[in-house]
């Protein structure tokens, strides 16, 4: 290795090294401007701290689940089994219980963690930034250091308070971005420094070993970090220039040690890879080719490139939600677009690498950060998704730093050079501004599950994951009518959604329509017929009109299904207790007592088909049982 680097310590003399903190006015910027740019972030996000949880898996990963909250060891146990709703993160579900020990379940707490990690990137990415800076421009001299000071901090708040980075920041949800982000962002800063002239072999060796430790935090935070091996290698082509371009000199053997080297971090990445798509499966979010065909897939990952890199220069009309349409094809002139930029981009950036390797080096590095959520494995409703920037346009905000840099130093060569830099400056301060001011906007979208899904609307009026969570919203409300409507226009867009249709049938169960509750309980069970939630209403409804027969048999199907649903088992046993068949009806309350042990109405009607049974003392017991619960959880006043 040392050889190694002394032979391309010829090629480029810009190797990353600490001499910039040498001198005692470099000390005071190395702190003060962290530090401003740690409270620009945090003043720009500042309105997340009034969010609330959001009904888009929030509720589901955090509001009605009870696994996450605290660090004991049936928590930690969970968190490191779990692919709850498909990812697997143990790392992110640890920090999201220490916020429940610490915050309870009030939202301003997550929010503010999301928000401390995402400034810490914030700063993290600012050194990173310096490193790259300095070996892609060298200076022969440390009169420069100022603009790569400047330079390196514009890079960083690009990247930090980009209307882009809102997703992954204001949506409690998606801690497992910034936690992955800090780790992913400690693993390059490793990397950086085991390859800096300044560390001897040794001192190389310990940071590889810390690179791939920090790597191994990053993969259980969010396994998109997958990618990072191939990072490495585009580093090492440019700006490190340990490797060539072409592949077929990697082999020579002064270059086997940079490739050898990156055997662990793909020997880690691998079964992370396998456990993000085994979690993927479990959670039913892969799509197979029947419903989504291999030129529909095509289609996406030839357009992500291309819509990140234009979202981060015009950051304008972002949405949390870019659904994929029912009829999706490469035929939609927006896609045809944006495929076509792709592939004009790859190509120009491959013309210029020989001038300009700054260009293709950013832009491989982000579509290799994309690839696993470009959409050859599709996952998910979405087509793209604002949060899957989150380390992928880093490397634009590199070469905006880059820019700015390069063109400081220019004007510094020239005699009107203090003009010149004067107005870069001023361009950089108007261009910050313009994204502090659309990300402050952009982070009270997330405000509410209203106005989430209001602005998907606004801007996708067909959207039907938008009009199906608001219909939700809109009946938690108490606003039947209005939810209603919504799930009807869900419905007008996709008419095979299993849950909509359960949704709506609930919604006119309610409002005394019998038939038409039934006929939208059958289409969800005729769309879905593994769908224990239509079976289970269907009984509901046939119990109520007393249609015994026809209840019993559609409780029976439910608990098939959802063997362990509580709620079937207790519709089941009333039933039959109807019928009176109470032995059989006393076995599905037992069943019912014994997996949900502080289920109150469980108790209380066992204890009653126990008592018309004669057996008092045990029914007793049921009901002192249910009071006890029914007093610990506020459902009855302690006294009478």
């Amino acid at each position: 290795m040392a050889g190694k680097r002394q032979r391309t310590a010829t090629r480029s003399s810009g190797k990353p090294d600490s001499s910039w903190v040498r001198s005692g006015t470099t000390d005071f910027w190395l702190w003060l401007v962290p530090c401003f740019i740690a409270l620009a972030t945090f003043l720009t996000f500042f309105p997340a701290l009034r969010n609330d949880f959001v009904g888009w898996d929030d509720d589901e990963n955090l509001v009605s689940n009870p696994h996450y909250r605290g660090l004991g060891w049936s928590q930690i146990r969970w968190m490191f089994t779990t692919f709850h709703m498909g990812p697997y993160q143990p790392l992110s579900w640890m920090t999201l219980g220490l916020d429940y020990l610490i915050w309870g379940m009030n939202p301003v707490g997550y929010h503010l963690t999301n928000l401390i990690l995402h400034a810490a990137n914030a700063v993290f990415f600012y050194f990173i930034c310096r490193r790259l800076l300095t070996v892609a421009l060298p200076m022969s001299n440390h009169q420069g250091a100022w603009q790569l000071t400047m330079s390196a901090a514009f890079a960083a708040l690009v990247f930090a308070i980009h209307p882009l980075r809102v997703e992954s920041v204001a949506w409690a949800t998606e801690r497992r971005d910034v936690l992955s982000g800090f780790f992913f962002l400690a693993t390059l800063d490793c990397y950086l420094r085991a390859n800096s002239d300044s560390h001897a072999d040794g001192g190389s060796r310990r940071w590889i070993h810390a690179a791939l430790a920090v790597y191994v935090l990053s993969l259980l935070s969010k396994a998109i970090t997958i990618t990072l091996p191939v990072v490495l290698f585009i580093l090492d082509i440019y700006p490190l220039r340990r490797l060539h371009w072409s592949p077929r000199q990697w082999f020579v053997s002064a270059e086997r040690p940079v490739l050898r080297e990156k055997i662990p971090f793909v020997l880690v990445a691998i079964p992370f890879a396998l456990i993000a798509l085994l979690g993927q499966q479990q959670a039913s979010a892969l799509r197979s080719l029947d419903s989504y065909s291999l030129g529909s897939r095509l289609a996406q990952t030839l357009f992500g490139p291309s819509f990140y890199w234009w979202k981060t220069v015009v950051p304008v009309e972002l949405s949390p939600l870019y659904e994929i349409p029912p009829h999706f094809s490469l035929s939609d002139p927006s896609i045809v677009a944006g495929v076509i930029a792709t592939i004009i981009l790859t190509i120009s950036f491959y013309l210029l690498k020989n001038r300009w390797p700054a260009g293709l080096a950013c832009w491989l590095y982000s579509i290799v950060v994309l690839a696993p959520v470009l959409g050859i494995v599709p996952t998910g409703p979405q087509l793209v998704a604002d949060r899957y920037s989150y380390l992928a346009c880093q490397s634009s905000a590199v070469l905006a730093g880059g820019g700015l840099l390069y063109f400081l130093r220019v004007s510094g060569q020239k005699r009107s050079g203090a003009p010149s830099a004067l107005a870069a400056t001023v361009v950089a301060i108007v261009i910050l501004g313009t994204l502090a001011s659309l990300t402050w906007r952009q982070t009270e979208i997330w405000q509410n599950t209203a106005t989430l899904w209001s602005h998907v609307l606004k801007l996708d009026p067909n959207s039907s994951i938008a009009h199906y969570n608001l219909g939700r919203f809109l009946a938690k409300q108490g606003k039947q009518t209005e939810a209603i409507s919504h799930y009807r226009l869900a419905l007008s867009v996709r008419p095979d959604d299993a849950d909509a249709h359960n949704n709506l049938g609930l919604l006119l169960a309610v409002r005394g329509d019998v038939n038409a509750s039934l006929e939208e309980f059958q289409k969800a069970v005729q769309i879905d017929p593994n769908y224990a939630k239509g079976f289970f209403n269907l009984g509901r409804v046939y119990a109520r009109q007393g249609e015994l027969e026809n209840a019993v048999q559609n409780y029976r199907q439910a608990l098939k299904l959802s063997p362990d649903e509580v709620e079937i088992h207790l519709g089941l046993g009333n039933v039959l207790a109807r019928q009176g068949q109470l032995d059989v009806a006393t076995a599905q309350f037992r069943r019912a007592v014994n997996l949900k042990p502080d289920f109150a109405e469980a108790h209380v009607a066992l204890a009653r088909l126990l008592a018309a049974q004669g057996k008092k003392n045990e029914a007793e017991g049921h009901y002192e049982e249910a009071l006890r619960l029914m007093k610990a959880q506020n459902q009855i006043p302690a006294t009478p």
